[in-house]
């Protein structure tokens, strides 16, 4: 697990996204520009949830979030996703 130094706060995660697929199932390359968002990634990071409400989620998880879920945040030249736990649809 990657050391960031960012400490989501209440119910948001900080999310690492993974990268936009490069080919389409019948080996067609797809350009840079007509990539699409991608869609699930890694939580990398928690907070420490609302008091009445503790995440389901934990560092680690493989997750599936929403397409237009999140903040896109760099730290340490990384690219990154902060979101709340509702924005969340799945862990895979």
């Amino acid at each position: 697990m990657s050391k960031v130094k960012i400490k989501p706060l209440a119910d948001r995660v900080l999310v690492e996204s993974a990268p936009a697929e490069e080919k389409t199932a019948a080996g067609i390359i797809i350009p840079d520009n007509a990539k699409e968002k991608p869609q699930k990634g890694k939580i990398i990071a928690i907070g420490t949830g609302k008091k009445d409400e503790p995440l389901t989620v934990k560092e680690g998880d493989e997750v599936l979030y929403g397409k237009y879920a999140g903040t896109e945040i760099t730290v340490d030249g990384k690219e990154y996703l902060i979101m709340r736990e509702s924005d969340i649809f799945a862990i895979l």
